[in-house]
């Protein structure tokens, strides 16, 4: 099923089952259509206070959410502390 036929689904409160199920599909769609960004963001050079700014949460809460999933390929840079 495309991505706008799942939307639609997930909208359509007749059947909760079925809205709720594409309600969990498109969260798997937009997890990891958030990682592939992520991963482009770290390759252009952007750093994950301007990840966290572009995603409206805080650097803390991207890096803890990604750090782990990146390809481990990408170089990133580590804070100095």
């Amino acid at each position: 099923m495309k991505s706008l036929q799942i939307a639609a689904v997930a909208a359509d409160t007749s059947d909760p089952r079925a809205g709720l199920r594409a309600v969990a599909s498109l969260r798997v769609l937009a997890d990891t259509l958030e990682l592939r960004q992520v991963e482009a963001a770290l390759r252009s050079g952007m750093n994950w206070q301007d990840i966290a700014d572009a995603l409206g949460v805080t650097r803390q809460a991207a890096h803890k959410k990604h750090s782990k999933r990146i390809d481990p390929t990408i170089p990133t840079l580590r804070r100095n502390g």
